[in-house]
Parts: structure tokens; C-alpha cells; sequence
């Protein structure tokens, strides 16, 4: 009886491990072919408090910490990055961010992914595009 209540205490502690390294208690990514684990990586590995994450079609993807004081610090790190590549800042409505440049607007949408992380999505033009 006390080997089955071993095994069964180093089972369980296997599986708590194993939740804890791979995170699948994440929620899913609205990007395919990226992992939670990867997108977090990208951001802790980032100098900067904002990470690109991926480009699928005309979007590119970023990933920003709340901090833990919800989504007013992930909207100004999302200002500072649109801001210092030459676009200004109008005003805010909902999820989205508006921005402007050269009589053209740009709309950087947030989704708070979990209590500590904020999804990006801003459309491609936002970049000046590589020769």
C-alpha cells in the first residue's frame, strides 16, 4: 500500500512539473503556428517592454506585459512604439488605438490574452517597408 501511495505522489508531482515548464494553461494564440511559450520568450528575451511575435498577412502581431495594472500600461507601451516610428496619437476607442501620419490612419487593436499579457495586431503599413 505505501509503494502505490509513492508512486502515486511522484506521479503527480511528474505531471505538476511538466504543467508548470510547459504552460498549457495558457490560452490559445489567434496566431497560427506560434506557442504561448514562444510568444512570452520573445517578450522576456525583448530589450524593449513591447515584442513582435509574428506577421500573418497584413498584420503584424506584438505581445506586451500588463504588468499587473491591466491594460492602461500595455496601451502606453503600445503608443511609445507607434509614436517613436513617426505616427501620432489621436485617441482611443474601445480595444482600438488610433493613430495618424501623412493624412493616413493606422488602428493598433488590443486583446488582453491573460491577466498578465496584452495581444497587439496593427496592420502591416505601420512599418516603413524594406528596399
Amino acid at each position: 500500500m505505501k509503494k502505490i501511495g509513492l508512486i502515486l505522489g511522484i506521479v503527480i508531482v511528474i505531471i505538476g512539473v511538466f504543467i508548470f515548464v510547459n504552460k498549457p494553461y495558457y490560452p490559445s494564440l489567434p496566431i497560427e503556428n506560434l506557442s504561448a511559450n514562444q510568444a512570452i520568450d520573445s517578450l522576456k528575451k525583448s530589450d524593449s517592454k513591447i515584442a513582435e511575435i509574428a506577421v500573418e498577412g497584413d498584420f503584424i502581431w506584438y505581445i506586451t506585459s500588463s504588468e499587473k495594472k491591466g491594460i492602461s500600461i500595455a496601451d502606453e507601451n503600445i503608443k511609445k512604439l507607434i509614436v517613436s516610428n513617426g505616427w501620432d496619437f489621436k485617441n482611443k476607442d474601445g480595444a482600438g488605438l488610433l493613430f495618424e501620419k501623412d493624412d493616413k490612419s493606422l488602428i493598433a487593436t488590443t486583446q488582453m490574452w491573460t491577466k498578465d499579457y496584452v495581444l497587439v495586431k496593427i496592420p502591416s503599413h505601420f512599418k516603413p517597408q524594406s528596399s
